[in-house]
């Protein structure tokens, strides 16, 4: 590339990176948990819809979607639905059916997708279903074209699950029809109500949050408690596909089902795809609010939220045909459970064995849950700014460790959950470049560089965190670097994204695709997930 011409580009791409960060800041109610509908009846249709892509186009689809009013939403936090919640006939990934361990479902599926495009169904992973209605199909029954199939099971565990078509699954997979099932506990282990766990709700409540999570523990184990949860959905499409479905759609408008002639033969190979998507959408589009009218058959984000120490259930699926391998950045992620199996120690089945992993893999049509959290341990620094010296009464926070080393004493105060061992320890006592200026790390000279195009304006966690660190006339960080100024940052961001650095581009421009940012709030920072 020409110098001018990659100077060009460098310089899009920093823009780019700045409004979203921008973007980051600003959008202080884009976040939520794991929004769905709830049953025990659901009524689904599958059908056409057009979905949204960041680089403007839109991509002809099929999906599954609610004929009807459902019978509700979740999560309903003092019994009110989440802001803007609704179920469209059609959306990917189709609307998240949330169900409770034991009792019976009954989903039944009406086919009102074109003539052409023949029968379709509907396969629950992991779980034992009965159907009935439609006609019979290689992999279960299905719904002729205008009709209808019914779908009976009863989860015998919790967990999170994939559902998808069992009818040409190269063509109906990839072209939208999947979605989540979520299996929640019958009962509430008792030791989630107690400990850190009711401390947490204690914190949430000082700070005037609201209690989001569907349950308060991923399964039927003490040890599967959490404090806020999230559902990604991992996929994957190939526009040439949907541009075949949609030609030949056309062309037979009107024909008879089951007529000569009134089919598709769409090539799915070679497969090439050039949309990478978490939740049905590609960054940046995936960190707008859950519901968006911009977004009608895309209503799902991917925006985690959390505070240091907190538990964070993430619900993930490989929906499509590829293996994605996503990193956590922040902490590795320990699985419980794959496909509403909880992993216990083979010696002992009262322990938890599920692998601590740095970087999560998604099977297609497989699920898994695991726990994610970050508290600053081994930062060798300050992460909240405390200074010894300093005139203000917030940086002067005692930290006083548990029998773990953290702050737990005192639930309600800005730096709960700190890691005591490095309290008080200043991140640079020269904070201008300078290598012997004292602390434990160095930041780069402020009119030089600063800490890579995702820096927030600041090194520290929670507002006015720099001033309490270096004063009001402190250099450390520099002021408004990208987004924030020093006594309005609120968090840390990091990037949550596919390993495969072909999946973070949305048609081969980067940044877009499979990537998503976690954002780590100070405690007194609201995280408002009612959209």
């Amino acid at each position: 590339m020409r110098p001018m011409n990659m100077q060009k580009a460098l310089l899009k791409t920093r823009l780019l990176l700045a409004a979203i960060v921008a973007a980051l800041s600003l959008s202080a109610t884009v976040h939520a948990a794991a929004p769905g509908i709830t049953g025990p009846t659901f009524n689904l249709t599958a059908q056409p819809a057009y979905l949204t892509q960041p680089d403007g186009q839109s991509i002809y689809s099929w999906g599954y979607g609610c004929n009807g009013a459902p019978a509700g939403f979740a999560p309903k936090p003092g019994g009110a639905n989440l802001a803007n919640a609704t179920c469209n006939t059609m959306q990917v990934p189709g609307p998240t059916l949330i169900v409770t361990e034991g009792v019976p479902v009954t989903v039944n599926l009406t086919n009102n997708l074109p003539s052409a495009a023949g029968n379709t169904s509907i396969l629950f992973s992991g779980l034992n279903v009965t159907a009935s209605g439609g006609v019979v199909g290689l992999l279960t029954n299905e719904a002729a074209p205008g009709g209808t199939v019914t779908y009976k099971f009863t989860a015998t565990s919790p967990g999170t699950r994939a559902y998808y078509s069992g009818t040409q699954g190269d063509l109906q997979v990839e072209m939208g029809l999947y979605g989540a099932v979520i299996v929640l506990p019958s009962a509430a282990p008792a030791n989630c109500n107690t400990g850190l766990a009711a401390q947490n709700l204690a914190a949430e409540a000082h700070w005037g949050e609201t209690d989001f999570r569907l349950a308060n523990a991923a399964y039927d184990n003490a040890k599967t408690c959490y404090d806020r949860e999230y559902l990604f959905q991992f996929s994957e499409m190939d526009p040439s596909i949907h541009s075949q479905a949609r030609l030949q759609v056309a062309a037979t408008t009107g024909c008879v089902a089951g007529a000569a002639g009134c089919g598709l033969s769409v090539r799915t190979e070679p497969y090439h795809p050039a949309y990478f998507m978490v939740n049905g959408r590609s960054m940046p589009d995936d960190m707008d609010p859950n519901y968006l009218p911009a977004y009608p058959h895309q209503p799902y984000n991917g925006n985690p939220h959390m505070h240091p120490g907190e538990q964070v259930l993430i619900r993930v699926i490989g929906q499509g045909r590829w293996q994605h391998p996503f990193h956590e950045h922040g902490n590795h992620v320990r699985i419980l459970g794959r496909d509403g199996n909880l992993i216990l120690s083979a010696t002992d089945p009262t322990q938890l064995a599920g692998p601590l992993l740095f970087t999560t893999t998604t099977t297609p049509g497989m699920a898994f849950d695991g726990i994610f959290y970050w508290t600053g341990k081994g930062l060798n620094w300050d992460a909240y700014g405390h200074n010894s010296t300093s005139g203000d009464a917030s940086a002067k926070l005692p930290c006083t460790p548990d029998a773990n080393g953290y702050n737990t004493g005192a639930p309600n105060a800005i730096n709960y959950y700190e890691w005591c061992q490095d309290h008080n320890k200043p991140l640079q006592a020269a904070p201008f470049g300078d290598v012997a200026g004292g602390g434990p790390a160095t930041l780069p000279d402020a009119n030089i560089l600063t800490n890579g195009a995702w820096y927030g304006g600041s090194p520290y966690l929670g507002p006015d965190a720099t001033v309490r660190a270096t004063g009001p006339t402190g250099t450390t960080p520099p002021s408004g670097t990208i987004a924030n100024s020093p006594t309005g940052e609120a968090g840390f961001a990091f990037m949550w994204h596919s390993h495969n650095e072909r999946e973070i581009t949305t048609n081969n421009a980067f940044p877009g695709g499979m990537l998503m940012m976690m954002l780590v709030d100070s405690r007194e920072f609201v995280i408002d997930e009612s959209n």
